[in-house]
């Protein structure tokens, strides 16, 4: 018969009484100065709660804000009773904050009461950059107001709208703003305000009064995220803690026994007065009932190891070896000490082995990135984009790879960074470029690992650097158009909407096959939708206008954008060139314009042999007409990804069947390309100018 209470029961009982007892004994009869003060949060008759770490201002000292720089953007004031905070230079009213998730809810205070008209028209735009740790969060869109537009001059057209503000005085403004539209308008000046999506899409759209919306976009102001300290100041908070600083230099967690460094269950630095009177008697009683605790937890281990010897000699059998062992490296192997198997792989071997996965791809960390760009040096950098700089590193297991560094590790750009090695990890094609790997997104920089395409881009080629010494001959411009239409046919099919398709992203290897690239603002469009709402990003030129109209993103947005780079492979001009002739700013229009009335061999380059070729004639022909269908203002016109495969395929075939060994069919290899410009072309890969150039990209939520 079993006993009712086995000992070890007993002595379990006992301990978590004592352990209960010892957790319930007062640390200190009263609380420290500092716990006391920034326990207490920022108070103004706004009635904002919980206005604690990392602000500071009025009754909270100093040392109750942020460390060094960041407590200059988390001083608040109190005026009229509302709540403010200054951030690059810019007042804002705090509407919300919520310590939990370290969210702060903002308005521009210059244009607190929604009217542009009568509004600070100083220039000055809301940036939140790397010298304040509050980003932008969550679905955070921008209007730009352009002042000083003289609207009697021009055709104010989507997607920029005017507002009356009476006595000849109008405002112009755009949720998709880009430099290079400043030619339409030329203002004075101009404002960026952040506003929510949602009201940014009322705007894009042009529909309802839309004085009143805009009053309620700038009125509903935007989400912050504060960034710096979070995890240490939440662990303080958990443990009892105030958050602050010391000195102005380093976090510290205030407790009511005193200071601690970032938890108030971890050493006192600096304990309080009171709590130092009480330190001996409270040491004297822990240390005793931690030896009480010892003993009894010695005493079940010596009867519960007893129990366990006493089993285990009752059931013991002899061990039989197993007669299938493997004897190979990497099988499983036993011993008559275990009863699990382990496999027995040589040393070299795990240290070969990645660390981490991150989506099936490798993490790399950053020392490592940072030893294979020789610490980033400038020579090796590649090119410059919109969101990072490129570099070439050499790893240490031999592989030449391309180190893509971001320039901000806000939340956007991280969920831009897990967005894209998300994306790549899935798929696999000979078109898109390859990922190797990935920085933590914990790590002090987002970093990407790519495989090295070392022969430029097709922006390069075409109307970049490269293009003033030699020619893209057409065959090797029609093989890039179908190389990367195989390409953006592929994601589609795999459900995936590439959103920045441009020239600057299409890479080019030696042989110059295409290696599609940057999947920063890729979404996800699962096969049972027929489009995602999104505020629109992308380049200028390269943007679905439709998309722009309705916020919807749809798989014809990147049709329209490879429509672009079809007609900057037939013209060899960029995509937006606010040199050109007003009409003719815009590439896209351009082509439409030029091939509507017929008149496509005032587009064509002519040297590519447009006049003096019928086969070269003939295809960039049909590539024109390919081109005028994906650049239709309406979606439903124009042609699927795998619809426009099947058209240059057709194109290819007939143009090699109709020139069969004529001079331009040149077998796609860099010592074999004609020479239609200024002189030879150079000799081999490596004269080549190893540049990756990503073209910067324009968001309304970047």
């Amino acid at each position: 018969m079993k006993p009712l209470f086995h000992p070890s029961s007993f002595c379990f009982f006992y301990a978590v009484l004592l352990m209960i007892f010892l957790i319930n004994i007062p640390t200190c009869l009263c609380e420290d100065d500092e716990y006391t003060n920034c326990n207490t949060a920022f108070s103004c008759e706004d009635n904002i709660k919980d206005l604690k770490y990392p602000f500071w201002g009025e009754s909270r000292e100093s040392y109750c804000g942020g460390v060094a720089a960041d407590s200059i953007t988390t001083k608040l004031t109190c005026e009229n009773k509302v709540s403010k905070i200054t951030i690059n230079n810019l007042k804002y009213r705090i509407l919300g904050w919520d310590n939990k998730t370290q969210i702060l809810t903002v308005a521009r205070d210059d244009y607190s009461d929604g009217d542009v008209c009568a509004g600070n028209n100083n220039g000055q735009n809301s940036t939140f950059d790397n010298s304040t740790k509050f980003q932008r969060y969550n679905d955070v869109a921008n209007v730009t107001l352009l002042y000083g537009c003289n609207v009697g001059a021009i055709n104010v057209l989507p997607p920029f709208y005017d507002i009356d503000c009476g006595k000849s005085k109008y405002i112009v403004y755009t949720v998709v703003y880009s430099d290079s539209f400043s030619a339409f308008c030329a203002p004075t000046h101009t404002v960026v305000i952040p506003i929510l999506e949602s009201l940014a899409q009322q705007l894009g759209s042009g529909n309802g009064l839309l004085s009143n919306v805009l009053k309620k976009s700038l009125q509903s102001g935007f989400e912050l995220k504060w960034s710096g300290n979070y995890g240490e100041c939440e662990r303080c908070v958990t443990s009892g803690g105030a958050c602050g600083n010391e000195g102005n230099t380093l976090f510290r967690c205030f407790c009511p026994d005193g200071i601690h460094a970032t938890s108030c269950l971890s050493q006192v630095l600096s304990p309080s007065s009171q709590s130092s009177i009480k330190g001996p008697v409270i040491g004297g009683i822990v240390a005793g009932v931690a030896a009480v605790v010892c003993i009894l937890g010695f005493a079940c281990l010596v009867v519960r190891r007893r129990k366990k010897n006493l089993e285990k000699s009752r059931s013991r059998v002899p061990f039989m070896p197993s007669s299938s062992s493997g004897t190979g490296t990497g099988t499983l192997t036993s011993t008559t000490n275990s009863s699990q198997s382990f496999p027995s792989y040589p040393s070299s071997k795990l240290d070969a082995m990645p660390k981490s996965f991150y989506f099936g791809v490798q993490v790399f960390t950053y020392d490592e990135l940072e030893e294979a760009t020789n610490n980033f040096d400038a020579s090796k950098e590649l090119g410059d984009g919109g969101f990072g700089t490129v570099y070439k590193g050499d790893l240490k297991d031999g592989r030449v790879v391309a180190v893509k560094r971001h320039y901000e590790s806000n939340y956007k750009r991280v969920a831009q960074f897990m967005n894209e090695v998300e994306i790549l990890a899935k798929l696999r094609h000979k078109n898109l470029v390859t990922l190797y790997g990935c920085s933590s997104k914990h790590s002090r920089e987002l970093l990407l690992v790519y495989e090295y395409i070392p022969n430029g881009t097709v922006a390069d080629h075409i109307h970049g650097k490269q293009s003033s010494s030699y020619l893209l001959p057409w065959s090797v411009r029609l093989n890039i158009a179908l190389e990367t239409a195989e390409a953006l046919a592929y994601l589609h099919a795999s459900d995936v909407i590439h959103r920045d398709v441009k020239s600057n992203n299409i890479l080019l290897d030696e042989k110059f096959h295409v290696k599609v690239a940057d999947f920063g603002l890729s979404r996800w469009l699962p096969s049972d939708v027929t489009h995602v709402s999104t505020a629109p990003q992308g380049t200028p030129g390269y943007v679905d206008p439709e998309y722009y109209q309705t916020y919807q993103l749809t798989d014809k947005s990147d049709v329209y954008s490879f429509g672009v780079i079809l007609a900057e492979l037939i013209s060899s001009l960029q995509a937006v060139d606010i040199t050109r002739h007003r009409s003719d700013v815009n590439l896209a229009n351009m082509a439409v314009n030029k091939i509507q009335g017929q008149e496509l061999h005032e587009l064509v380059d002519p040297f590519l042999g447009y006049e003096k070729d019928s086969a070269v004639r003939k295809m960039t022909t049909a590539v024109g007409e390919l081109a005028f269908r994906c650049l239709q203002q309406q979606r439903d016109m124009r042609p699927s990804m795998d619809e426009v495969v099947e058209v240059l395929r057709a194109i290819k075939s007939d143009g090699l069947e109709t020139r069969e060994s004529r001079v331009f069919d040149v077998v796609v290899r860099t010592d074999e390309l004609v020479l239609l410009k200024k002189g030879p072309y150079p000799g081999s890969p490596d004269s080549v100018a190893d540049k990756w150039v990503s073209g910067s990209s324009t968001s309304t939520s970047s």
